[in-house]
Formats: structure tokens, C-alpha cells, sequence
């Protein structure tokens, strides 16, 4: 049975963030993510998740001003010392919250040095948290213009030259299918290596149903794999949340 989280960062944001996590529950997600918690107290996020029952999933490294903000420091030459702090600040929150996945960004910038920059930041942040599952994540160069990690091939590469064992790959059907034009077969090619996966409907990112990625025949893909990790709702609802979740009761 396919686990399904919400990102309450993107759904349900009619309410106020705290009051998310009840209606995730109410549509039948077991589980949250939250993209950037940084500007709320962990104490209430962790209540109200586990006033819900709700796993708390995944959370990003900062910057927490996303918006027009750099889209995080781990590739940045230069930047060693922000990635570092920016990360130690993440770990407390993920431990606070008892979160399972911590996503690193990379941030914009390109050539051999982000690549050194990015293996050794990433090498260090997984022998600072060894018991968190760290994850990176190839972002579509149309949304994220200039983000280094745009390819999974680039993905696999790095993963491979780090080698920690805490640390995968966060396998976004809806950039899979801009980067590569085939979601699924990016996910033969890759799925393995998968800890994480979010969805979202292609070309639009709403509701993850129609358009150009077949999701029933994806969620078979993943079953015949063996995947047994969550599944993240993360699209822009088309109306309202609750209105466009007619999918979520479809069987996976």
C-alpha cells in the first residue's frame, strides 16, 4: 500500500500552517512535509503532527526566505562556511521534529568547482548526521533556472563519488519528467537509488492526474520495484486543495 504525504508547504494553504496538518489527515494523508518550517517553533509543528498521527517526512536546508531568495549553498563555491551553519541549523530542526528525510540544496552556480564543493559539503553533512536520511534532488532548469544539480545522471555521478550510506536520491516525478521527457523510464533508470519521491501533474504541477506522466501506470512501476518509502503530494492545487484530491483515492 502506497504511503501518501502532503507537502502543507503547497496543499491546504487556504488555512493557516498549523491548522494543515488536521485537514491532511481528514483527506486520508498519513503523512507531511514541510519545505522550510524554519519561521515556527518545532514544538508546535511536532504537536500538531502528532495530534494528527502524522509521520513528519521531509524538510529542506534552508534559505528559509524562498522567496527571490539563492536556492540554497551547498554547490557554492565560496560558500562553505553558510552551507555548514545553514545545515547545522536544519539538523536541530529535523531532530526536533523527528523528521526521516533532510533534502539538501545545492543552489545555482555550474563547472568542475560546484561539483568539488558539492561532494565534499555533502561528504561532511552526512558524517555530521550518519542516523538521517540525507537527500538530494535534480531540479527542471525551466522552474529553477541556474540551480546546479539539473540532470540525474549528475545526480547518480555524485551520489556514487560520496558513497555515504545515509546519503539518496530524491526522485521528483514532475522534474523527472521535464529533464529527461519520461518519467518513468527515469525511474528504471534511477528508482533504485530512490529514498524519497514527490508528484505532481505534468506540464501544469497540479493535481498529479492526466496530462504527460501516466501516475497509475507510475505507482505500478513503483510497486514492481519494491519501493516502500512515501510518496509526497507536492503540486500547486488547480482550485482548492480539497476540491482536486480525487486522485489520492485512486488505487496505487
Amino acid at each position: 500500500m502506497t504511503r501518501f504525504a502532503a507537502n502543507l508547504t503547497m496543499l491546504f494553504t487556504e488555512l493557516p500552517m498549523l491548522e494543515r496538518f488536521a485537514a491532511a489527515r481528514r483527506a486520508g494523508f498519513t503523512g507531511v512535509e514541510v519545505l522550510f518550517p524554519y519561521d515556527l517553533a518545532t514544538r508546535e509543528l511536532s504537536r500538531a503532527a502528532r495530534a494528527e498521527g502524522l509521520a513528519f517526512v521531509l524538510l529542506n536546508t534552508p534559505p528559509p526566505n524562498w522567496a527571490g531568495g539563492p536556492r540554497g549553498f551547498a554547490a557554492i563555491p565560496g560558500g562553505e562556511d553558510r552551507f555548514r551553519r545553514d545545515f547545522t541549523r536544519a539538523l536541530r530542526f529535523a531532530q526536533e521534529l523527528g523528521a526521516m528525510h533532510l533534502h539538501i540544496m545545492a543552489g545555482r552556480a555550474e563547472g568542475d568547482a560546484a561539483r568539488r564543493i558539492f561532494v565534499d559539503n555533502l561528504s561532511w553533512a552526512a558524517a555530521q548526521a550518519p542516523q538521517l536520511s540525507l537527500l538530494i534532488e535534480p531540479l527542471n532548469p525551466v522552474d529553477m533556472p541556474g540551480y546546479f544539480l539539473n540532470d540525474f545522471e549528475l545526480a547518480a555521478g555524485i551520489l556514487d563519488e560520496v558513497g555515504a550510506p545515509n546519503l539518496g536520491l530524491q526522485f521528483d516525478a514532475y522534474h523527472a519528467q521535464h529533464i529527461t521527457g519520461d518519467a518513468l523510464a527515469c525511474w528504471d533508470r534511477h528508482g533504485a537509488r530512490a529514498r524519497h519521491i514527490q508528484i505532481a501533474g505534468f506540464p501544469g504541477r497540479n493535481e498529479p492526474q492526466g496530462g504527460d506522466i501516466d501516475y497509475p501506470a507510475f505507482f505500478r512501476r513503483l510497486k514492481a520495484s519494491g519501493y516502500d518509502g512515501w510518496v509526497s503530494a507536492e503540486y500547486n492545487p488547480a482550485t482548492t486543495t480539497e476540491t482536486g484530491l480525487e486522485w489520492l483515492n485512486t488505487p496505487a
